[in-house]
């Protein structure tokens, strides 16, 4: 596997993780440290997907990839509140973490991506 290429995240995806964790003691009992290792992993890919579509200036590229996300996670049980939940603890975790100019765009392509999962899965 390729090593994440944004390790400046790992402090804020630690913090949702354990955040995550506090929040739903059960994955704990259920999944245990390979858990955890798992939403680490998937909020890297949540941060890598913001940046790609920060560097391409397109809301699009990370509102499309929460809609695939969510019809996976759906297939596989879980319910659309869990990537929601995921999304909104990356908003506020970012606060001050990075440059505005990035918070601010992080911010809006996370409340799309949370508007159009809402408006997709009603």
């Amino acid at each position: 596997m390729i090593p994440f290429p944004y390790p400046e995240y790992h402090p804020i995806i630690d913090a949702i993780t354990e955040e995550i964790y506090q929040a739903y003691p059960e994955l704990e009992e259920k999944y245990g440290e390979a858990g955890r290792r798992k939403c680490r992993e998937d909020n890297q890919h949540h941060f890598h997907s913001l940046e790609t579509a920060y560097q391409m200036k397109q809301e699009k590229i990370f509102v499309d990839y929460a809609l695939w996300l969510n019809g996976i996670l759906v297939k596989h049980g879980m319910d659309k509140q869990h990537l929601i939940d995921n999304f909104e603890r990356i908003e506020r975790l970012i606060k001050e973490k990075v440059d505005d100019q990035k918070e601010e765009a992080f911010k809006a392509y996370l409340q799309a991506a949370i508007q159009a999962v809402n408006e997709n899965s009603e």
